[in-house]
């Protein structure tokens, strides 16, 4: 630098248009979180699961292996290759089928 080099003064026009700059990129960054926040609470507020049966009755003889839900049964894998499906609502037996 010289010595005669003085600071130059900042447009007023210049400030002004930086601050609205700052200030609508800090309320977009706030909308942003805030929306990505929202779809968070939206998308895990079904994180507990679906509902399952409180008790299954198996027939006497059968150790289950498996389990599987889907809409209005649930089935069991049994250790002797059968699959029991049953009930959702009343947990009857509806089918069973033998897995060769």
């Amino acid at each position: 630098m010289t010595e005669n080099s003085q600071e130059q003064p900042v447009d007023a026009g210049t400030v002004k248009y930086l601050r609205i700059l700052v200030t609508t990129l800090s309320a977009t960054m706030i909308l942003g979180f805030i929306i990505i926040v929202v779809l968070f609470v939206i998308r895990f507020s079904d994180a507990m699961g679906p509902t399952l049966p409180d008790v299954i009755t198996l027939p006497d003889g059968t150790t289950p292996t498996a389990f599987t839900r889907g809409a209005g049964w649930y089935a069991v894998v049994t250790s002797d290759d059968q699959i029991l499906i049953f009930d959702l609502e009343s947990g009857d037996l509806r089918q069973t089928l033998q897995v060769e």
